[in-house]
């Protein structure tokens, strides 16, 4: 009888608390456990795990006028419960340009992207998990693409089509721009002095070739061109100077005698002067220049 009195004044409780702090009182306790356990096993997007921080303990009491508050309860629990969230860093060149949420659209993201630029970039492209206190932004799979394509890698493929365009336009340009000597300026001659010689009877390095041959030997236009001058000049003695169509400057010094005249157009192979003695020489032979912006170059990287 006075048991029966006592259980219509107190009612059997949980009380909760956390790391010894009173939070409340509920009237199940199982109920509450599961659903904190499976808040904390839940797989969320986005969610790499939960973990309760703090100790919580469920007593049982016998309390009188006292009131359940099973929702403030589990809120105060969840707030105590830290989230660690993940996603899939798509990397280009090692740094991460973009996350999407699951491995398997990562995965599919960087094997279509090699596939799609195989024969135009070598594509250093790669996945990291990361993880975060904060929820990571994550982009569906299509923006993800489009992003990586318009910000990283088709300015890459833009960026080498580029140089291989200059590449190829320098190429041609450096292939266009080169004498070619299409005819040996003279038959036969023996080298008597080299490009860059120096000796007695010359105040600097030889700017030229010297082939020796007999007084009177023609002398032929190596390449095509226009003649710029045709006359005596200082130490060359009788000299003919032809421009030819890619700028640059082919000179015949040493002549004898000069068979052009300035503005004249001439072809490779053209008799243009025969080989002499006149200016500073010891002897019968053509001096052949070539120069490029006033500049003299070795003749016989061009033969």
């Amino acid at each position: 009888m006075i048991f029966a009195i006592f259980l219509l004044k107190y009612n059997i409780l949980y009380e909760v608390t956390i790391d010894g702090e009173v939070i409340g009182y509920i009237t199940d306790k199982n109920e509450i456990e599961d659903e904190i356990n499976n808040y904390i096993e839940s797989k969320d997007k986005g969610v790499a795990f939960r973990n309760l921080e703090v100790e919580t303990e469920y007593k049982p009491k016998f309390v009188s006028n006292k009131e359940t508050n099973r929702e403030e309860v589990l809120d105060k629990i969840k707030e105590n419960i830290s989230t660690t969230y993940t996603a899939y860093g798509i990397t280009i060149d090692g740094n991460i340009q973009t996350y999407v949420s699951t491995e398997e659209e990562a995965d599919k993201i960087v094997n279509d992207l090699q596939n799609e630029y195989k024969d135009k970039l070598a594509l250093d492209i790669g996945v990291k998990q990361i993880f975060e206190k904060e929820v990571i932004e994550t982009l569906d799979e299509t923006t993800a693409v489009s992003k990586l394509k318009s910000e990283n890698i088709d300015v890459k493929v833009a960026k080498l089509e580029e140089e291989a365009k200059q590449a190829e336009e320098s190429k041609k340009e450096e292939e266009s721009s080169k004498v070619v000597v299409a005819v040996r300026p003279i038959s036969g001659g023996t080298i008597t002095s080299r490009f860059g010689e120096r000796s007695s009877i010359r105040s600097s390095a030889h700017t030229g070739l010297d082939l020796a041959a007999p007084s009177g030997t023609p002398i032929k236009a190596a390449a095509s061109g226009t003649v710029i001058f045709s006359g005596t000049s200082g130490s060359y003695g009788k000299i003919v100077k032809i421009k030819c169509d890619n700028g640059y400057e082919m000179w015949y010094a040493h002549c004898s005698k000069l068979y052009v005249s300035v503005g004249q157009r001439v072809s490779a192979g053209d008799k243009i002067a025969a080989v002499g003695s006149t200016g500073n020489s010891t002897g019968p032979h053509l001096h052949f220049e070539i120069r490029k912006n006033g500049k003299a170059l070795n003749p016989q990287n061009f033969m």
